[in-house]
């Protein structure tokens, strides 16, 4: 813990993490410091980022928020990436392409 018993922004971010996700073995976060503050970099699971993003971003947003004002009462700059888990980049898993398929399976059906 921090000064005051009060918890570093990287120890809340665990704890907040570590409580919502699926797998807390694989929470994994790096800080950084630079002269723009501080950077925390979060890792995780591939099947949890849907936990941490939350919809439409809300509950990432709701994460930074709080580690913002963690991070003033230590009077620093906190900023938190999520990064992307390795092998999702695209986001594609081929439904599309089978849903096209099908289409034109039904418009040749039509005999136009």
């Amino acid at each position: 813990m921090a000064d005051n018993n009060r918890p570093s922004a990287k120890e809340f971010l665990e704890y907040i993490i570590k409580g919502i996700v699926d797998y807390p073995d694989k929470v994994e976060i790096d800080r950084k410091v630079d002269e723009m503050g501080v950077l925390l970099s979060l890792r995780v699971h591939p099947d949890d980022m849907g936990q941490v993003i939350g919809k439409n971003g809300d509950t990432a947003r709701a994460i930074r928020t709080l580690v913002r004002i963690i991070g003033l009462k230590s009077r620093a700059r906190v900023n938190l990436k999520i990064e992307e888990p390795e092998g999702r980049k695209g986001g594609s898993n081929g439904s599309s392409e089978k849903k096209n398929s099908q289409d034109d399976e039904d418009l040749d059906d039509l005999k136009l």
